[in-house]
């Protein structure tokens, strides 16, 4: 299961790191207890958005379009596993008729 990091400790990892250029990104890692991959995608996000982390944290979307996405294939999963319920009741009666 992935750990979720808040947009203060994003930034404050990045600034941890340019704080103590003695230490290796690797270090740096392990003293925060993230992964390297973790590290650099912060680092390429500060990047692309002013030296900030972009954040997205859980039930926070982008924009209204992703939203209504991430609220459709719910509605759309519950949807399917309903109609696994009902096809496998539907199987239960059929065999207590036989």
């Amino acid at each position: 299961m992935s750990k979720k990091y808040d947009e203060k400790f994003k930034n404050d990892a990045l600034e941890y790191r340019k704080n103590h250029p003695e230490l290796s990104v690797s270090a740096v890692c392990r003293n925060l207890g993230i992964s390297l991959p973790t590290y650099y995608l912060w680092k390429k996000s500060a990047k692309e958005n002013d030296g900030q982390v972009k954040h997205v944290g859980s039930g926070n979307y982008a924009n209204d379009q992703e939203k209504e996405i991430a609220e459709l294939k719910r509605e759309l999963k519950n949807s399917q596993d309903a109609l696994k319920i009902l096809k496998k009741a539907m199987g239960i009666l059929a065999k207590e008729e036989q």
